[in-house]
Order: structure tokens, then sequence, then C-alpha cells
């Protein structure tokens, strides 16, 4: 994978976060697909990534993210979350 300062400055929407403290770690299988939704301490906004396999909770582990903003429609609503590029555990 390239480096964090490559990749940052090849997109300017992108984020990078580090010692992140996790509140919440849900995982939900959805055919090949592992989707994970995390809520960061002090952000009102979740987290999204996919994974092809399940991962340990991350709960309570303190992260580094690279992410950005994006929307969904849900039942004709709009929902801000942030969607999840990169994610280690700090």
């Amino acid at each position: 994978m390239k480096s964090i300062k490559k990749f940052l400055a090849e997109n300017d929407n992108l984020i990078h976060a580090t010692m992140q403290k996790i509140s919440s770690h849900v995982q939900r299988r959805k055919g090949e697909w592992v989707f994970n939704t995390v809520l960061i301490e002090g952000q009102e906004v979740p987290f999204k990534y996919k994974r092809q396999k399940d991962y340990k909770s991350l709960q309570g582990a303190s992260v580094d993210m690279i992410y950005y903003p994006d929307k969904e429609t849900i039942a004709g609503m709009e929902f801000e979350y942030m969607k999840v590029v990169k994610i280690n555990i700090s």
C-alpha cells in the first residue's frame, strides 16, 4: 500500500486521525462481506468500512484511521457518515 503522505497528497478529502478511542464496534455479514461500524469517543458520526473476514472487536481500542466524509440515503432521509479507507490499531 502507498505511504500515508502520498495517499493523503493524492486526495484532498482524506483525513488522517491518530489515537482515536473506539467506544462501539458492530460487525454485520452481508453476502461475502463483513460490514463494520465504529463510533469514536467525542464524535457523533459513525465510521464505516467493510472487510472480507470477521475481525476482532475494536471496542475500547485506540486506532489510526484514514477516512473521508460521505452520505447515504435511507428511507428518503440523508445521513452523514465517515467512509474509512484504512484503519490500524495504534
